[in-house]
């Protein structure tokens, strides 16, 4: 889980960078689009860090139902354990949330313009998909309930993650978790800006 969830942060940061550039121009994001279209390295890339994501939660779902059926029957006496957070409680849930959306995301977007790309198609131009898509504000409120999802995932599993691949010692882990904190806001602020941004027209024609 610790490697694959490596991949989810790579391909996450990867996509904020991206994503981010469309809050500066129209044209500095369709640049950004089409260097993630045609570049050989990026090509690869991309595909095997969405690949690793899905690993990670296809990977989540099966660990949760292995132990769940390895303990069939809930305790009777339920203990309240100190320092542990929502998030590390319902990461499962978290993480169906995050999958089934991402769905409906990359339906949207992926299909619309690298898969078209990929097919030898015309994909449709980037800006104007944003503009359209985050001018629905159901869309802007799914796009929202994603992120947060993402970002309790994330709050708990970065720092969860490299505890998994030995950095278990007292001095590191408060380092961690500080800085799981500050990426995971950084991801939640970063993605929720670019449809507040569009849905208050403030993108260009």
């Amino acid at each position: 889980m610790s490697i694959s969830g490596m991949f989810l942060i790579l391909f996450l940061t990867l996509h904020l960078a991206v994503n981010l550039t469309s809050l500066i121009s129209r044209e500095a994001y369709e640049t950004a689009c089409g260097f993630m279209n045609e570049h050989p390295l990026i090509q690869i890339m991309v595909p095997v860090l969405a690949l690793g994501f899905m690993v990670h939660i296809v990977m989540g779902i099966i660990l949760t139902i292995q132990n769940r059926k390895a303990r069939p029957q809930e305790y009777k006496v339920k203990a309240k354990v100190p320092r542990v957070s929502w998030a590390s409680k319902n990461m499962f849930a978290l993480g169906v949330i995050v999958l089934g959306l991402l769905v409906i995301h990359l339906f949207h977007f992926w299909a619309k313009m690298q898969l078209e790309h990929w097919m030898g198609g015309e994909g449709a131009n980037p800006y104007d998909l944003v503009k359209t898509l985050f001018s629905n504000g159901w869309y802007v409120l799914m796009y929202i309930v994603w992120i947060l999802a993402l970002y309790f995932h994330i709050s708990h599993g970065f720092w969860s993650m490299f505890q998994s691949m030995g950095a278990s010692n007292g001095k590191w882990i408060p380092r961690l978790k500080k800085i799981s904190v500050i990426y995971s806001h950084i991801i939640m602020l970063g993605f929720m800006l670019i449809p507040v941004y569009f849905f208050l027209g403030f993108g260009q024609p």
